[in-house]
């Protein structure tokens, strides 16, 4: 049988094909906003997540923001070398690690702030204003009912 004989779809057929390329302009658009500070999308949901949960374990943190622990180790290596993050341990558990934002960790997180937004806003960009609190129900409605699929499924930090 040919290649061209095959009843496939098109890829603008497949949502999935639409999803990965939306992440790769999200990341990209990312990239471009906030190159002078070079931080990633993942860090960056590290270092807001553990400014919004200060003490938070590494494996809570993975979980709250969907990551697997080994990449969230390393994302917590790197910010700690930047000084961007701590890891203390904890009073209840000295083999466990808390981890916090440092002041130069939220010091940065305000001043990357307005490249945060602007990379949601460009993002949104193509879609009239009304249509977008619609697309992300959508969004949230498709990644919640398949959250645990994922290779690393986001929890809460407690785990459920």
């Amino acid at each position: 049988m040919k290649t061209n004989d095959l009843p496939l779809p098109t890829l603008d057929d497949l949502p999935g094909h639409f999803i990965r390329r939306l992440q790769q302009i999200a990341v990209a658009l990312f990239m471009d906003e906030l190159k002078d500070w070079n931080l990633t999308p993942v860090q960056y949901a590290a270092l807001n997540a553990a400014a919004r949960m200060p003490d938070i374990e590494q494996g809570a943190l993975a979980r709250a923001i969907g990551f697997d622990t080994s990449t969230t180790g390393g994302v917590v290596d790197r910010l700690e070398r930047q000084g961007l993050l701590v890891r203390n341990p904890s009073p209840q558990d000295r083999r466990v690690r808390l981890l916090s934002t440092t002041e130069a960790g939220r010091a940065l997180l305000r001043e990357i702030g307005p490249g945060v937004e602007r990379v949601q806003q460009r993002i949104l960009a193509p879609l009239p204003p009304e249509e977008r609190p619609l697309f992300l129900r959508m969004l949230r409605t498709l990644v919640e009912a398949n959250n645990e699929l994922s290779r690393a499924p986001r929890g809460t930090p407690e785990g459920r």
